[in-house]
């Protein structure tokens, strides 16, 4: 699979995961989300799988949604938008119930929907030199998915100043706030990670994981689902409206948008 939009490898009962779209900054698109969720289910369905890494070539973790993308999304009917927000879910919830461990070895900047991607996984292991944030709301998009899991991971009153700032913060920032795991030099992140995931994997019961996860994950079962359902509607109910579309005509002409 070395040309494909995901590479994926097993060794030693680790799985990785590799976003394989460096040339257009590991971006997000129909294509790529359902070529992840399809990997993640590929490693849920391998007994020889106890822990995956989500890594991504090139220098950006992931940047978002691409461009040609978004020009879609402006011809979108809001079904066609309900079907898109709900792949996003799928791929979202696919992590986050994985019976595996996923940990996200992120080295370069995550924003948007790409920081959402790192958001969901179970550990989060970060380069000093990469830059968060949930950035929706300058384009006139709405972080609406990822907005049920961050106030369930970092709490109600920091989760409004990242998701209504749109501000992009350090990984030390990020640390500080509970969002990712580990800050880690880059020229050590691969062994770190490597070595976190070996020693899961040789030292400890791979059903006591699934049951730990799947405990923790309990607790906001329900809330979740609820919040989940109608985070896809205002996602797509937002794309009708005369700011989204004022936003990605701006960012796809490269102009300053004034709000």
């Amino acid at each position: 699979m070395e040309n494909s939009l995901v590479q994926y490898h097993v060794d030693h009962r680790i799985a990785e995961i590799v976003i394989n779209r460096p040339e257009k900054r590991n971006a997000l698109n129909p294509d790529l989300v359902a070529a992840l969720t399809s990997s993640f289910l590929k490693a849920q369905a391998d007994d020889n799988v106890k822990v995956v890494i989500l890594k991504a070539n090139g220098d950006v973790f992931s940047a978002g949604a691409d461009l040609a993308y978004m020009q879609q999304l402006q011809h979108f009917s809001y079904e066609e938008n309900i079907q898109d927000s709900n792949a996003l879910k799928e791929l979202f919830e696919t992590i986050r119930t994985l019976s595996k461990v996923v940990i996200a070895q992120v080295e370069g900047h995550a924003i948007a929907g790409g920081c959402g991607l790192a958001t969901i996984c179970d550990i989060i292991f970060t380069v000093p030199e990469a830059k968060f944030g949930y950035t929706e709301v300058k384009l006139g998009f709405v972080p609406a998915i990822v907005s049920c899991y961050l106030v369930q991971k970092v709490g109600e009153t920091l989760a409004k100043r990242l998701l209504l700032s749109g501000e992009l913060f350090t990984a030390d920032e990020a640390l500080r706030y509970n969002l990712i795991t580990y800050v880690t030099k880059a020229e050590e992140i691969n062994q770190i990670v490597r070595e976190f995931a070996l020693n899961l994997s040789s030292s400890t019961s791979g059903n006591s994981l699934t049951l730990t996860k799947q405990l923790i994950n309990q607790t906001s079962d329900n809330w979740l689902d609820s919040c989940l359902n109608n985070a896809i509607k205002v996602n797509a109910k937002t794309r009708e409206s005369d700011d989204f579309k004022k936003g990605i005509a701006s960012f796809l002409a490269k102009e300053k948008i004034n709000w």
